[in-house]
């Protein structure tokens, strides 16, 4: 793969990932209010938001172009956004990408704000889902141990 950067999006190209989105047939979207990260060479190949809640941040929008998915891209992605963050991170996801978001030290115990607690609940209606979380020593540690 050509040389990757990864970095936050200014606010202005923010519909530059909606635009990846889209030419994907992703239905995710940018959410306004966050922090969208973005993973490129000559174009996104790789996104994700980081939106404000109480305690921490909630990550949604994880996308990776299909045709380079399975080379650590995700994982290194999540890794530089939430760097820098302080508090924890929560997402929701599907129960099949449990071991995925493990192995980068998100865990199901880590209790949810209401917010997305209420979330997870209609969610759960419609399809399976599950929620995790990447708390602030634990986020240092899995940080540390996946560097170099």
């Amino acid at each position: 793969m050509p040389e990757l950067h990864i970095n936050l999006l200014a606010e202005p190209l923010w519909p530059l990932l909606n635009k990846f989105y889209r030419r994907h047939h992703s239905p995710m979207k940018a959410l306004k209010g966050g922090q969208l990260w973005v993973a490129k060479h000559s174009e996104i190949v790789a996104g994700l938001c980081l939106s404000p809640v109480v305690g921490g941040q909630w990550l949604t929008g994880l996308f990776v172009d299909p045709s380079l998915r399975g080379q650590g891209l995700a994982a290194r992605l999540i890794r530089e956004a939430v760097a820098p963050l302080e508090g924890t991170v929560w997402l929701l996801c599907h129960p099949e990408l449990e071991g995925f978001y493990q192995r980068l030290g998100f865990t199901q115990d880590t209790p949810l704000p209401q917010s997305l607690a209420e979330r997870l609940v209609r969610y759960k209606r419609n399809k399976p889902m599950i929620a995790m979380g990447l708390d602030p020593k634990a986020k240092q540690v899995a940080l540390a141990s996946r560097t170099g």
